[in-house]
């Protein structure tokens, strides 16, 4: 693993934001089974099957290039092109990620880096993979800055049926690559927006995976 990714988990395998969801789940069936009411039960631990699923965050290497711009989402490229970068207001390259309901949806820092600042937005809540998604949902905004001065954003969007961004960083804060940044419940989006010139790694349709596959080199 590189020297500049995150190198310790504050937590086990499973994200914390799915901790109670886990701990109902598991009540539930054992108290279904206490009470003889097998069919509530097994439908109980298929639910019980589906939190651990979701809420999985296992540990993940990064590419040995330092200098690659790693993904922050597990989930599949649904858009590669120039937009407006929402928090810079300039030219961007814009890479799209989308999350399903089977994908990790734990965020990691796409570089090692400082917060320049975090801009949260309320909005709808369209289905992620449509484009309107990325102006008119409820998203949360990430400007990383990294030693040498270069600039990219990452916003999380809420999906159709997420309803819940959660951002941990603050403007300020240093960051690893790999590092949490973020969880987003229930199938969501991130887009990152990196310097007009900069080299994509992926093609559209490519299912990629957070912090383990490089997206994009610098200009």
């Amino acid at each position: 693993m590189s020297t500049i990714d995150i190198q310790s988990y504050p937590y086990p395998f499973f994200a914390k934001e799915g901790w109670p969801f886990i701990a109902i789940s598991i009540v539930v069936f054992i108290t279904l089974v206490l009470l003889d009411l097998f069919v509530g039960a097994f439908l109980a631990l298929l639910l019980s099957l589906f939190t651990f699923q979701f809420f999985r965050d296992p540990k993940r290497d990064g590419p040995k290039d330092d200098s690659a711009i790693t993904s922050p989402a597990d989930g599949r490229v649904i858009f590669i092109g120039k937009c407006l970068d929402p928090l810079q207001n300039i030219e961007a390259l814009k890479i799209s990620v989308f999350m399903n309901v089977f994908n990790v949806h734990s965020n990691r820092s796409p570089i090692e880096g400082t917060i320049k600042s975090v801009d949260y937005r309320s909005g709808s809540f369209f289905n992620a993979d449509l484009d309107k998604a990325s102006e008119q949902n409820e998203r949360n905004s990430v400007l990383f800055v990294d030693k040498n001065g270069r600039k990219l954003t990452c916003t999380q969007i809420a999906g159709l049926v997420a309803r819940r961004i959660c951002c941990y960083v603050n403007p300020g804060d240093a960051v690893q690559r790999g590092a949490r940044f973020g969880f987003i419940r229930f199938g969501s989006r991130v887009d990152v927006y990196l310097p007009v010139d900069s080299r994509p790694l992926v093609t559209v349709g490519d299912k990629i995976f957070a912090h383990s596959t490089a997206i994009a080199n610098w200009p």
